[in-house]
């Protein structure tokens, strides 16, 4: 039904992201997204913390650090859901200087940024530090 539709939106496409994703289809998730933009659909906020979960499941970080790129360009690397999602991604790409980076400039974290941020220590091996961010 969605590549049927006469005209896509933001909330339609960004429902269809996450519908692969919760379904396993990391990507044809990835693959809707770089379709989306070559179609020139202007994609949300929301949209991009999809798609960086994507890229955070199978360790896609090139695609990671593209999306980054465009949230920056938006301006929405302040937005808590934004900041965790990058700092998940990172982590689990196993770039912890980059989720440190994105950690460090976040206006203000929330208990799952420091969750999130503690984990991905630990995923990396990086017990002390996480232990002594705790």
């Amino acid at each position: 039904m969605f590549h049927n539709m006469p005209a896509r939106d933001v909330v339609s496409s960004t429902a269809m992201i996450f519908g692969h994703l919760k379904h396993g289809q990391v990507y044809e998730a990835l693959d809707l997204f770089q379709l989306l933009q070559q179609e020139g659909l202007q994609l949300d906020h929301v949209t991009f913390v999809g798609v960086l979960n994507a890229c955070a499941s199978v360790g896609a970080l090139v695609e990671g650090r593209r999306a980054h790129e465009q949230i920056i360009q938006r301006g929405w690397e302040s937005d808590v859901f934004v900041g965790n999602s990058l700092v998940d991604m990172y982590a689990k790409c196993a770039s912890m200087d980059d989720a440190w980076r994105v950690f460090n400039k976040m206006p203000s974290c929330s208990p799952v940024s420091w969750s999130v941020m503690i984990l991905g220590l630990v995923k990396c091996g990086q017990g002390q530090k996480a232990l002594e961010l705790y």
